[in-house]
């Protein structure tokens, strides 16, 4: 099931993020905290959104309420106090403009879905989901960047038709590099 985050879900949101830093090498630089993270998708200047992947509670089996239902509780991955499902993943986007289309676009910044969770559609509904919100909004283009070694995720997105957009680089402009730059405007 796909939801969209509520600020209840911020916890699982950092810890989530953590996990795909790890994941993609990066860790050390993953320093968003929680409380940047609340700003950021609920405050009164909201600069992003963000969608959660759950799987559904499972039912309780005969014999429920005795306190040993295996995989449920603390470490689990609950990461939910909704009592609605496990939280398995996540995607983080914001929207940007084209000045070729005189129009807006969506661009996801993260998506996550936990190992255990893969291979179970969750990537692929919070795809879609995204994509909804592009159709209904008039967002005529839905990007983002993965990393070159990360095989499955490219077969993903080749397999709901993305394409690379290999003509075109990322560039990224940072810490002191940014500092030196911006003192130039105050040089003038």
């Amino acid at each position: 099931m796909i939801r969209t985050a509520t600020p209840d879900d911020v916890p699982v949101i950092h810890a989530l993020i953590r996990e795909l830093a790890e994941y993609e090498r990066a860790l050390e630089e993953a320093r968003a905290t929680q409380e940047q993270l609340h700003a950021a998708l609920f405050g009164p200047d909201a600069v992003a959104h963000a969608l959660i992947a759950e799987e559904p509670a499972k039912p309780a089996a005969d014999g429920a309420g005795d306190g040993s239902s295996e995989g449920e509780g603390e470490g689990a991955g609950s990461d939910s106090d909704s009592g609605a499902g496990t939280v398995v993943g996540f995607a983080l986007w914001f929207r940007n403009f084209s000045t070729w289309t005189g129009t807006p676009g969506l661009y996801l910044e993260d998506l996550y879905v936990r190992p255990q969770a893969r291979g179970g559609g969750h990537g692929k509904a919070l795809l879609a989901a995204l994509a909804a919100v592009c159709v209904e909004r008039g967002y005529e283009r839905f990007e983002w960047a993965v990393l070159d070694w990360n095989e499955k995720a490219l077969g993903v997105y080749r397999s709901i038709g993305a394409r690379p957009q290999d003509e075109w680089t990322v560039q990224r402009l940072s810490g002191p590099a940014l500092a030196e730059l911006a003192a130039l405007a105050h040089a003038r």
